[in-house]
């Protein structure tokens, strides 16, 4: 990857970190279109559903404690308000739809094998929406219904784009409320449809994420608090491990520019009034205006 890619991220949280990290020395990027999603199932609907743009009506949504809701996406497209739901769904396929075509990789973090299906639709559903239990069943997808979803996943993307990369990683974050030996059990048939997958396709890739938690870096101390998410530490570990995996060299000069303009931007002054501020100030605007003169997408 270097500053001519265009990335598209999808998947379980762990991709919103990943993200973060590439938004913040200025790739170019798009983050789950339908929010995030944590089965390979979800994610084949976003997927599919973005390639083919999809326009979503009232019949799509579930209206629940006074919110509109998609089962196929996160709780961050509900609202009370139908129409505003709508718009955001389907303005955000339509920016999908578009970026899918021209993107360079794709990187999609699996977070669990576990998924719910709709008991009136027989669909698997990206989020439940807190509606009531028996509305749903709850199964263990099999290594080969993995294997299914991600070629299906590719073969919507090459429908576009046979250029496009794929980068698979298996997510880190611990899914304890299903059962220890429960999550263990998920992370292994993630691993094995994806490494069952990733050999017998050469233009998709895996990152070990996972295993780079579990066995680099196993210790407690390498957790938030919920002893669940990976913290900072750990996070940046493993971006360092992606960067030197995925980016390319030449792009190292251009990240470090980079760095220091985001960290003088984030500089808090006394007094905005001195001539040191002012002159901190000026500097500061050569060095965003000899970037963007070279690389003219970028804005602070």
């Amino acid at each position: 990857m270097d500053y001519d890619s265009r990335i598209l991220l999808l998947g379980s949280c762990f991709t919103e970190h990943i993200s973060q990290k590439l938004d913040y020395f200025k790739f170019e990027t798009l983050t789950n279109p339908f929010g995030i999603v944590f089965n390979s199932s979800a994610i084949k609907t976003a997927v599919t559903e973005c390639v083919n743009n999809k326009v979503y009506t009232e019949t799509d949504l579930k209206k629940h404690n006074d919110l509109w809701h998609s089962f196929k996406h996160h709780s961050q497209f509900s609202s009370p308000d139908l129409t505003k739901t709508l718009s955001a769904i389907n303005t955000s396929l339509n920016t999908a739809n578009e970026f899918i075509k021209t993107a360079s990789h794709i990187v999609i973090t699996l977070g669990t094998s576990w998924v719910f299906t709709d008991n009136d639709t027989g669909k698997i559903v990206a989020n439940c929406h807190k509606v009531a239990q028996k509305q749903f069943t709850k199964s263990l997808q099999s290594i080969a219904q993995i294997f299914d979803d991600l070629e299906a996943i590719e073969l919507a993307i090459k429908s576009v784009n046979k250029k496009a990369q794929i980068i698979y990683t298996v997510s880190p974050v611990r899914h304890l409320h299903n059962g220890f030996t429960e999550n263990m059990q998920s992370k292994a048939h993630l691993i094995a449809a994806v490494q069952k997958y990733v050999n017998k396709h050469e233009s998709s890739y895996y990152f070990p994420a996972f295993e780079i938690m579990i066995d680099d870096l196993r210790d407690y101390r390498f957790y938030e608090a919920d002893m669940i998410h990976p913290n900072s530490s750990a996070i940046n570990y493993i971006w360092d491990l992606f960067k030197n995996s995925w980016l390319s060299d030449r792009v190292n000069e251009i990240m470090m520019t980079i760095d220091g303009i985001q960290k003088d931007l984030q500089h808090r002054p006394f007094n905005k009034n001195t001539q040191a501020h002012q002159k901190f100030t000026e500097h500061l605007n050569k060095k965003i205006a000899a970037l963007t003169v070279i690389y003219p997408r970028i804005k602070f």
